[in-house]
């Protein structure tokens, strides 16, 4: 079996895709997932599956939101080998001056082509500024004033690299990390006393 953790986008935002977490658990668990556990309500479920291939999950996934909910909800699936280097990689870590409620990532549903990732511009976005992630899954970002006045927005990241993404802040990131080690050294029932939400 593999864990994966499935990152939805912009559910559960202004009254808008309304999605319970209880129904998402049960959706997914009747369709073959197991030890199915969510966190807080963005839109963030530790599943356990015989699937080793992310982009299988998240056309899976999508489709059955579709058929569940009638509204697309963009897909996003990270292995925990994944997580865990873009956890250990952060290069923005290395820098002092950087507070952490600055950082977020960008996690990407496949990877960008090499022609795409070079539609990123530095410029445009200033003085915010960004990292492509080692396996080229993530996009390390850093805003330097706030997140919701940026230029450096998710439209404009998948609008460059033409491939599906989802941001989470750092504290989140390190709080899934966390749960992932949770996962592999305790049962399902202890990890749903943490996790669902």
């Amino acid at each position: 079996m593999h864990t994966h953790l499935i990152l939805l986008r912009g559910i559960n935002v202004s009254g808008q895709k309304i999605i319970k977490m209880e129904d998402l658990r049960k959706l997914l668990t009747e369709a073959g997932f197991s030890n199915v556990q969510t966190y807080i309500q963005s839109g963030n479920v530790f599943v356990d599956t015989p699937e080793s291939d992310p982009e299988k999950i998240e056309k899976q996934v999508t489709t059955l939101l579709m058929e569940k909910y009638a509204f697309q909800v963009p897909v996003v699936a990270v292995s925990e080998n994944s997580l865990l280097r873009v956890f250990r990689h952060n290069p923005y870590l290395n820098e002092p001056d950087i507070p952490v409620k600055q950082l977020y990532v960008a996690f990407l549903a496949t990877e960008p082509t090499a022609e795409n990732s070079t539609r990123l511009e530095p410029e445009f976005v200033q003085p915010d500024t960004f990292q492509m992630a080692t396996d080229r899954r993530a996009l390390y970002l850093n805003y330097v004033n706030s997140a919701g006045n940026s230029k450096m927005t998710n439209n404009w990241i998948e609008g460059k690299l033409k491939v599906t993404a989802t941001s989470r802040n750092w504290n989140t990131v390190s709080k899934l990390m966390a749960l992932f080690e949770f996962r592999k050294n305790n049962t399902p029932k202890e990890i749903g006393t943490v996790v669902k939400k």
